[in-house]
């Protein structure tokens, strides 16, 4: 999903920005907002070494039940999330958080959009204290018009991949070239120690061999006795 912003003035809606998501070259959704009360950054002062970085990742927070309750402004934070978060990443180095979006609901149809560094001071614990240093752009943006997406459309974006929910096999690893691989764990086996049942045909045997040679060796010792 791709998000698209384009802005124009008129006299009937004077410095609009609209705010739409693309699906499979189609048109999800579009929010359409008024800017006012627009701060640049150059009408900020603050210390140049809280800047923030470029590409750094920010925080996001949402203030006001308006973002639970209201459709309008509900739908305007699912855009602002995916317009403001970037690229997605898997890791993420807190030493790159180092500024935040607030944006608070004003009233039915109004946030105010600020950008703040993110600043760490001592508090006497390992945890830090946050302060919030304003560094601009600053706005309200006023909610004009929006359109939710389609419901097939939206059941089509929201779908999940079975491909990577397979359930993982323990001990077994796929190959691209000896293909299914697994590996099997034995305990020690004692040799010595094992018994060997009755019915084993070699015990019979060898027993069948020992009574012989017995008999022999006692017909043996019989014949010597009366002989003497």
């Amino acid at each position: 999903m791709l998000v698209f912003q384009y802005g124009n003035t008129s006299k009937k809606r004077p410095d609009n920005i609209i705010i739409g998501r693309t699906y499979d070259h189609q048109i999800y959704d579009l929010v359409e907002v008024g800017v006012e009360n627009f701060k640049p950054m150059e009408s900020f002062k603050y210390d140049k070494k809280l800047a923030p970085q470029v590409g750094s990742k920010p925080f996001i927070t949402f203030a006001g039940e308006g973002f639970e309750s209201i459709d309008e402004l509900k739908h305007l934070k699912e855009v602002l999330l995916d317009l403001f978060r970037g690229e997605v990443v898997e890791s993420l180095s807190l030493v790159g958080l180092d500024r935040v979006y607030v944006i608070t609901a004003v009233s039915s149809d109004r946030v105010f959009l600020t950008h703040c560094a993110v600043r760490l001071k001592k508090s006497g614990s390992v945890v830090p204290r946050i302060e919030l240093v304003e560094v601009g752009p600053s706005m309200d943006l006023v909610v004009r018009r929006h359109r939710l997406p389609n419901e097939s459309l939206r059941k089509e974006a929201m779908r999940i991949s079975t491909d990577g929910l397979k359930k993982k096999i323990k001990n077994v690893v796929g190959d691209s070239i000896q293909g299914k691989v697994g590996k099997i764990y034995m305990p020690d086996q004692k040799i010595g120690e094992m018994a060997l049942p009755n019915k084993a045909k070699g015990v019979k045997r060898e027993r069948r061999e020992a009574k012989i040679k017995h008999s022999e060796h006692a017909a043996k010792k019989k014949k010597e006795d009366a002989a003497d």
